[in-house]
């Protein structure tokens, strides 16, 4: 194990919730499957507090750079418990995917992510399918559309499969984005005109 992974492991024991963030920070950066257990073992133990809910979502995030498929089984636990904070469901729909893919079964997970009807987890979901450039097959692409479309054009949910459609193909995803680059949101509108032009653009989420 590398030792910037074994001191930020025993950071993640940190009394400070400040230290304990910066260490998932750190490890999310890092990425490495070492760090897995230390990580779900500290989330486990973070998600008691509802004050720390910036930490939550780093050691969720980081957890889906470092865990492996052993670890959905909970975070799909975690997702639907009742008083999981909201943070949480961004960075769950995130790492959901992220191990997900690991194992080929994203499509199915993405599709898992959308059925729960929650669109902050849907939200972070498609915010991992943009940044690993995912390009499911059409049915899902299909269902993707249908849930975001079906929110107004001024939510954000529209961003990252704005973002993600750089890689999809079909008149229905060449609407979407048209529709996109003429909507409310400049954020939106500036990720479609860059999709349409095939191009991913650079993102770097929170």
């Amino acid at each position: 194990m590398a030792p910037d992974t074994v001191q930020a492991i025993d950071q993640l024991q940190d009394r400070r919730s400040a230290k304990r963030r910066s260490a998932a920070k750190r490890l999310r950066e890092l990425g490495d499957p070492s760090a897995g257990p230390a990580l779900l073992e500290a989330l486990k133990n973070e998600v008691r507090d509802t004050r720390t809910w910036e930490t939550q979502y780093q050691m969720t995030m980081a957890l889906g750079t470092c865990g492996s498929p052993s670890d959905l089984s909970y975070l799909r636990d975690l997702v639907l418990r009742h008083g999981t904070l909201h943070a949480v469901h961004t960075a769950g729909g995130d790492a959901v995917i992220r191990l997900s893919h690991m194992e080929h079964s994203h499509t199915e997970a993405i599709r898992w992510c959308l059925s729960t009807g929650n669109e902050t987890l849907a939200d972070g979901a498609l915010q991992a399918v943009a940044m690993l450039r995912l390009v499911p097959d059409q049915e899902t692409v299909t269902g993707i559309l249908d849930f975001v479309e079906a929110r107004s054009p001024h939510d954000g949910i529209y961003f990252w499969p704005a973002v993600a459609a750089a890689g999809w193909t079909g008149q229905r995803v060449h609407d979407f984005l048209t529709s996109c680059v003429s909507g409310p949101r400049s954020d939106v509108a500036e990720a479609a005109a860059s999709s349409l032009a095939g191009n991913y653009g650079t993102y770097r989420p929170l």
